[in-house]
C-alpha cells in the first residue's frame, strides 16, 4: 500500500475529481492524503478514503511536504496551474524540491499522473516499500 498525496490548484481541481474518478479502482487500495479543498471534493465524488490537512495557502502543502521529510509519503500528484500566479508559491517550490531531494514521484499534470496510475497497477513501486523499510531499521 503507497501513501499517495493528491493536491490541486483551483482551476485544476476538476481534473482532479475526473482522474479520481476514472482511477478510483486503483487509488482505493492506497492510502490518501489531500490538501483542503482538493480531499473535500474528492470525496464528495469518489468512496476514497482521504486523510484531509490544511488547504495549499494555509499549510497543507507544507504538512506534506514533512510527511515526505520523515518518509511517510510515497508519491505525490499535484495538478498544478503553470498560468495563474499562486500567493503561496514558495511552499510549492519547497515542496517539489523535498519530492526532488527525497526521491519521491512527482507528477504535475494528468499524462503524468496516468503514467503513475498505470505503474501502481503493475506495481512498479514496490521500491518504496523497500526504501521505507530501510529507514525504518
Amino acid at each position: 500500500m503507497m501513501k499517495i498525496a493528491l493536491i490541486a490548484h483551483d482551476k485544476k481541481k476538476e481534473d482532479m475529481i475526473r482522474f479520481t474518478i476514472a482511477y478510483e479502482h486503483v487509488l482505493k487500495e492506497h492510502e490518501l492524503f489531500a490538501t483542503g479543498t482538493t480531499g473535500k471534493l474528492i470525496k464528495e465524488a469518489t468512496k476514497l478514503s482521504v486523510h484531509r490537512f490544511k488547504s495549499g495557502p494555509l499549510g497543507g502543502d507544507q504538512q506534506i511536504g514533512a510527511l515526505i521529510a520523515d518518509n511517510e509519503m510515497d508519491m505525490v500528484i499535484f495538478f498544478r496551474d503553470p498560468l495563474t500566479a499562486q500567493p503561496h508559491e514558495p511552499d510549492i517550490t519547497a515542496l517539489m524540491r523535498l519530492c526532488d531531494v527525497y526521491q519521491i514521484p512527482l507528477a504535475t499534470n494528468i499524462a503524468g499522473a496516468e503514467i503513475f496510475i498505470h505503474g501502481l497497477e503493475r506495481g512498479d513501486f514496490k521500491w518504496r516499500e523497500i526504501v521505507r523499510a530501510k529507514e525504518d531499521e
